[in-house]
């Protein structure tokens, strides 16, 4: 055996890679600008149309490849775009943007694989734009109760697509959305390939004029969805924003600091009414966390808040973590109607916990390992029912913080009968990162979705009144605090997404699934062809 056979594999296969990585390389680089651009469509940088750019971008990059060049580059894609859209995560520290942002990436890894393999075949702009809603709905949903932040759907709150909410949902704006960038880059590919050969004829050139009028038709499409708006009748809410003292992980500063803020200001309206300077409203809304003790445990609490509330005279829903009775260790995250006249009635607890920020999964086993988790003392129990409350003359629908991320909590409060929603929510972590931005974008979406009022109670910013139609009619910026006064329409009348739910997403999805199939099937089968045909 010759001497040199031994390192001839190894060396040889160095040398492979090294060519690999030499020949992936540029399109690595197009794949991270892309989800780059991706990034900066969503808050707080908003620049929409590049929702379109980083998915025709994808597109283009996956198109003709293998699955397993088509998943590095989804991977490529994925990983910068999520690092930009959460680095709000860097309060916590830079290794859990990272940590978080891979992990999502792993979602359009799978992705850049499905557009792939589904290149080759007829309609694939159809297929692509189902593979977006697949893999939204995967992510949504696992690991532990999935993390929906990303969604094409929430870049697009104030663009064209926005009204095609109203008929099905998140999941069809990003279907409509992904279906638009895939016809541009079906229409890119065909310029493209006129470019490099010959033949460069008006007829050859047919298809992607065809690919970019659809295109611009299923933008425009959105503009044609009636967008209800009129109210069944009204109530005037104050939205009190107590502000906290200082931002990051330690906002809540001394116990009863938070609390007094807002009894403080609600004080302060009372005097503002009483004075004549302002209208009595019926109802005040408190955000999430506005009492930092259980107001059930400690009576300075209660007193505090009962003080506040009588001296308003109307009904507050207060925000506050509450003691669970059975369970050591356990906290409720709740909205509690407090009545000036009966005290605390009515509660909504928290369906929807963050994991790792508001519990801690496998708590005795990760502690050990990453100590931050120290940090989160007490495991948020989640609540087993919609949050629909009559707060005053109001039936309001309760949605706490993240939970308005989730399709089916927000459809399931609305279908309970809430005429408006509020989001009471407490940002003071992320203050100035971009977080709260991309929040209440959110609730724009959630507003045309259901043809509801949406209000957002922070207690630091940022507080706001979401119209019916989408547009934010009231505004209190971050770390001021402030009271915000507002006619809040209250509405009966469902939407289309309302009636069919979940339907579409499962739809597209499985289709988006089964395009997969057929595609590799497909492949095979012409494979074996010209297997045959050279035999």
């Amino acid at each position: 055996m010759p001497s040199g056979s031994v390192t001839a594999g190894p060396a040889g296969r160095g040398r492979r890679f090294a060519a690999l990585v030499r020949r992936a390389a540029p399109r690595t680089a197009l794949a991270v600008l892309s989800g780059l651009a991706l990034a900066l469509a969503f808050p707080p940088y908003d620049l929409w149309p590049l929702s379109l750019v980083g998915v025709a971008a994808l597109g283009l990059l996956t198109r003709g490849g293998t699955a397993r060049q088509g998943a590095w580059t989804g991977f490529a894609f994925g990983l910068p775009f999520f690092f930009l859209l959460l680095k709000w995560l860097h309060v916590v520290g830079w290794d859990a943007v990272f940590g978080l942002a891979l992990v999502q990436a792993l979602y359009l890894l799978l992705l850049g694989a499905g557009l792939a393999v589904t290149s080759r075949v007829k309609y694939a702009p159809l297929w692509a734009a189902c593979l977006w809603v697949t893999e939204e709905w995967a992510r949504d949903r696992v690991p532990f109760g999935g993390f929906p932040w990303g969604r094409l759907a929430f870049a697009n709150t104030g663009s064209p697509f926005t009204p095609l909410a109203a008929l099905g949902g998140a999941p069809l704006v990003t279907f409509a959305v992904a279906l638009s960038g895939a016809l541009l880059a079906a229409a890119a590919a065909v310029l493209w390939r006129l470019r490099r050969g010959p033949g460069r004829s008006v007829r050859a050139a047919l298809p992607a004029v065809e690919a970019v009028g659809l295109a611009a038709a299923v933008t425009v499409s959105g503009l044609l969805v009636p967008v209800p708006t009129e109210a069944d009748d009204r109530v005037d809410i104050a939205v009190v924003q107590g502000n906290v003292q200082r931002p990051g992980m330690d906002f809540l500063g001394r116990p009863m600091q938070i609390l007094g803020n807002h009894a403080t200001a609600t004080e302060k309206l009372a005097a503002d009414v009483k004075a004549g300077k302002a209208k009595k409203p019926d109802l005040v809304i408190w955000p999430e966390n506005a009492s930092d003790l259980d107001p059930f445990r400690y009576p300075q609490a209660y007193d505090r808040i009962d003080e506040a509330v009588k001296a308003i005279g109307v009904p507050v829903l207060v925000g506050a973590l509450v003691d669970h009775p059975d369970k050591p260790g356990y906290v409720f995250n709740q909205g509690i109607v407090w009545d000036p006249v009966k005290g605390p009635g009515a509660s909504y607890t928290k369906q929807h916990p963050v994991p790792f920020g508001e519990y801690v999964p496998f708590r005795e086993q990760l502690s050990k390992i990453i100590t931050r988790f120290q940090r989160v003392p007490r495991d948020f129990y989640p609540g087993d029912h919609t949050g629909v409350l009559a707060v005053g003359p109001a039936r309001l629908g309760d949605v706490i913080c993240f939970e308005v991320a989730y399709d089916e909590i927000v459809h399931d409060t609305v279908n309970a009968g809430a005429r408006a929603l509020v989001v009471q929510t407490n940002n003071a972590t992320y203050g100035r990162t971009g977080q709260p931005e991309q929040q209440l974008a959110m609730s724009r979406l959630r507003a045309v979705e259901h043809g509801r009022a949406v209000v957002t109670a922070a207690t630091s910013g940022i507080s706001a009144v979401v119209a019916p139609d989408g547009t934010v009619t009231h505004k209190i910026p971050e770390f001021t605090q402030g009271v915000l006064e507002a006619s809040l329409p209250l509405r009966d009348e469902k939407t289309v997404a309302d009636r069919v739910g979940a339907i579409p997403e499962w739809v597209l999805a499985i289709v988006g699934l089964l395009s997969c199939v057929a595609a590799t099937v497909i492949g095979r089968r012409g494979r074996t062809k010209d297997e045959k045909g050279q035999q």
